[in-house]
């Protein structure tokens, strides 16, 4: 078995560059979607990437799991990297966001928080069979809602950190994702580990089947039930304006359904630009820290260049800014804001994917 599934790494270095699409965005003060198709789309194409990093991360582990031939050792790994990245969400990357230390007042358990505590949870089943841990994921996922209603005395703080139940919030940190249903997902793609091992043909069929059914059922149920969407907006908009935060299962079928329907196309996709995508999508941890840091310095630059000053106070809450309508971004700057950083980050991540090749155990394999 190769050690590395290439249609992994191209699919999830995709869904990193559009990533970046968004981060931009925050620092341009333009609003997460809206009725204006340009920047609803903006905002939508982004959507996949936290619903790929989280499955992928299951599957990654499945295969890791497979390499090291002892649940124990695969247990241990999961948890360490996993209250790693819990670390580093509530330390350095929000740092980076945010350039200040003000912590008291506020942080963020942003997509990073949210992937460590699912390793963590993860860490724990992985004693169980693939099917059996793919199962449960599969039914935290569609099975979401029941986590809302649970009895008074259970929530609050600790409980608003599972799923939302109206109970009392964190003070001074802000949860934008909860636990489930990602755990759901996490475990979900670690069953479908075993998919992705198996001969060529069948896999690349299974996830046809699998990638083409979620996109069907979330079309046919999308349908009958449209998302809201501000007045006037068109019913395309509305299909596509699923909830996120938590994650419900049309969002999740709209977003994973493609994305699995991609594998055997990018399986065997060849040229200079799949391979700049899976050289992004094999060191995806060490993009992450280096492009809210690179985006961040270039919003910097471009607000001292358009307004003769960098207002660190509007960025002093990131990924939570406004801007003043005047000095907000039009979409031609922030997509070549995006492009050039995209471009930049291309050469540490190459150097970083060749180092790895180079130097397969140690401290690396946790970025």
């Amino acid at each position: 078995m190769r050690e590395r599934i290439s249609s992994i790494d191209i699919v999830r270095g995709a869904v990193m560059m559009l990533m970046a699409i968004d981060h931009v965005r925050v620092y341009s003060g333009l609003p997460a979607g809206g009725p204006a198709p340009a920047i609803f789309f903006t905002r939508w194409v982004t959507h996949f990437c936290a619903p790929v990093f989280a499955m992928f991360a299951g599957t990654g582990a499945y295969l890791y799991g497979r390499k090291l031939a002892d649940p124990g050792k695969l247990a241990r790994y999961l948890l360490g990297r996993g209250l790693l990245l819990v670390l580093l969400e509530l330390t350095l990357i929000r740092l980076e966001w945010t350039f200040n230390f003000d912590y008291g007042n506020f942080a963020l358990a942003g997509v990073i928080w949210m992937l460590g505590w699912s390793m963590v949870v993860l860490a724990g089943l992985v004693r169980l069979p693939a099917w059996a841990v793919g199962a449960i994921g599969l039914a935290v996922i569609f099975g979401q809602r029941g986590f809302a209603n649970v009895p008074g005395f259970l929530r609050g703080p600790v409980w608003e950190f599972v799923y939302p139940s109206g109970g009392k919030a964190w003070e001074g940190l802000s949860i934008l994702y909860v636990l489930v249903p990602w755990i759901g997902v996490m475990a979900a793609g670690y069953g479908f580990g075993a998919i992705l091992v198996r001969e060529p043909g069948e896999r690349r069929r299974l996830c046809l089947v699998i990638g083409l059914s979620a996109t069907a059922l979330f079309l046919v149920f999308g349908t009958l039930w449209l998302g809201p969407a501000p007045a006037g907006a068109p019913a395309l908009l509305r299909l596509l304006n699923q909830q996120k935060y938590p994650a419900s299962p049309l969002f999740l079928m709209m977003t994973l359904g493609p994305a699995i329907a991609c594998l055997p196309l990018a399986e065997r996709a060849r040229g200079w630009f799949a391979r700049v995508l899976a050289t992004f999508g094999r060191v995806p941890m060490f993009y992450y820290l280096l492009h809210i840091l690179a985006i961040h310095l270039a919003a910097l630059l471009v607000t001292l260049v358009r307004e003769g000053r960098i207002h660190p106070e509007w960025y002093a809450s990131a990924p939570y800014t406004f801007l003043p309508p005047p000095h907000r971004w039009n979409l031609p700057l922030l997509y070549l804001v995006w492009a050039i950083v995209v471009v930049i980050l291309y050469f540490p991540c190459r150097w970083l994917a060749a180092l790895k090749d180079r130097r397969r155990d140690g401290w690396w394999r946790y970025i």
